[in-house]
């Protein structure tokens, strides 16, 4: 489960984004332009220490874009080209801000999710003693491919990928989700409000 903070942020989560996608190889829409959130999903750090989130975000009429985040409280060493910025958290303090792809906690969740259907997060707040859920703005769902050949046979045709490798197992995390086939290998697809057709978000390679 996800403990989250009632707490504000400088810069915003979307702010911070602004400026540092246009200069990502596979970003798509219109640069400088508002970056708005689609859905978003977590992970759990089984060591508590690290935020894991990813955002579904548009940039400007762009189309969607997965930008999973980690979020630490010092620097990840050996991460500077995954650094995607800092906020000041009104609670927990300042938060280094990296591309998930690059940080070593994010590729055994992410591989959990693909191969083993692990799911998402579940976000909630304490108040006043008492557990409040927050309900999840998308599904999610971990599958390997049907066995009766209608699965794909290799990589699906979704456009650009970053490779995320960890614990012996290489996967490709889909930048511009669509629907696609999941791979007999296995993939993870999600689906939100106004996308009823899953889309692709991730699979084994």
């Amino acid at each position: 489960m996800a403990l989250l903070h009632r707490a504000e942020l400088r810069p915003s989560k979307l702010e911070l984004l602004v400026p540092w996608l246009p200069g990502r190889s596979w970003f798509a829409g219109e640069a400088g332009a508002e970056v708005t959130r689609v859905a978003a999903y977590r992970f759990d750090d089984p060591a508590g220490e690290v935020g894991v989130e990813t955002l579904l975000v548009r940039a400007g009429d762009g189309p969607v874009l997965q930008v999973p985040l980690t979020y630490r409280g010092a620097p990840l060493d050996g991460a500077d080209d995954f650094f995607v910025g800092l906020v000041e958290h009104s609670v927990l303090g300042r938060r280094w801000v990296y591309d998930a792809c690059g940080d070593p906690v994010y590729a055994p969740l992410l591989a959990a999710a693909v191969l083993a259907d692990a799911g998402q997060a579940e976000e909630y707040f304490e108040a006043d003693g008492k557990r409040e859920v927050r309900p999840a703005s998308m599904t999610l769902s971990g599958s390997r491919g049907s066995s009766d050949g209608g699965s794909a046979a290799g990589a699906p045709a979704v456009g650009p990928v970053t490779a995320v490798r960890g614990g012996g197992v290489e996967l490709a995390l889909v930048r511009r989700p669509v629907p696609a086939d999941v791979p007999a290998t296995g993939g993870l697809t999600g689906a939100w409000p106004g996308q009823d057709a899953p889309v692709l978000l991730a699979y084994a390679r």
